[in-house]
């Protein structure tokens, strides 16, 4: 790995002592330019020269936004300045997303294995989307449970000879649209007439047993447990 300069902004002094550590320890090859424990030394310390890997901690100061926005304006102004997050937000995985959205190379959780030399020349060498085991292990956790709901799902489609209409109706009474605002939806052939006959002819299929007392509500439910719809990915379709 040839020689590069850092940038860390962390705000604990604790933990950035041992961040200083581990970098001279596993990583001689980087240049600690400077250290900030907030936003406005981190844009004081960009005027003086610029990194080639921010080391950002996302937690500054009690906020969780500040990281984010460091980031995002970094790469905004600095494209080829490599941002790696090294955070101790190890439950806040939407603020993970964000940084992701943001233009962060990589996230490493405080916690297992922590900051790697292998970690760091991932980076430096231009790989993306570089994590390290806990993160990476949520991230696998969550892909599978994804693939086995759309398994599931598709299942449920065929098992009860559920069309596209069918999907698209269900979905848009779970997010509570009445059947006059889904008519009026971009490629939905049906009057309101038509969604009562489509919404009956479902109730028949979903409850063989008998529809007595079986309304709309009742009707979403049952395809929310039937898998026939992902109450994790309810998403309106444009009107």
């Amino acid at each position: 790995m040839e020689k590069f300069k850092v940038i860390i902004v962390e705000d604990v002094p604790l933990e950035l002592k041992g961040t200083l550590g581990i970098i001279r320890t596993d990583i001689p090859e980087a240049e600690v330019i400077g250290t900030a424990t907030n936003e406005a030394e981190y844009w004081r310390l960009l005027k003086q020269g610029l990194p080639d890997l921010l080391l950002l901690d996302l937690g500054l100061g009690g906020s969780t936004t500040i990281g984010v926005e460091i980031c995002r304006s970094t790469k905004e102004m600095h494209p080829g300045v490599k941002v790696l997050i090294f955070t101790g937000e190890i439950l806040n995985e939407k603020l993970w997303v964000d940084v992701l959205d943001a233009g962060a190379d990589g996230i490493i959780l405080k916690t297992g294995e922590l900051l790697t030399r292998h970690d760091v020349q991932s980076v430096m060498d231009g790989k993306q989307l570089v994590f390290n085991e806990p993160i990476l292990k949520k991230i696998v956790e969550r892909f599978k449970r994804a693939v086995g709901a759309q398994l599931a799902k598709q299942e449920a489609l065929i098992n009860y000879e559920i069309d596209e209409y069918d999907e698209r109706f269900l979905r848009h009474l779970a997010l509570g649209y009445t059947k006059e605002q889904i008519t009026g939806l971009r490629g939905m052939p049906f009057g309101v007439k038509s969604l009562e006959k489509r919404q009956a002819d479902l109730m028949k299929k979903l409850f063989p047993e008998g529809t007595t007392g079986v309304n709309a509500t009742r009707l979403v439910v049952r395809a929310l447990e039937l898998q026939i719809l992902d109450i994790e990915n309810l998403e309106a379709d444009e009107s």
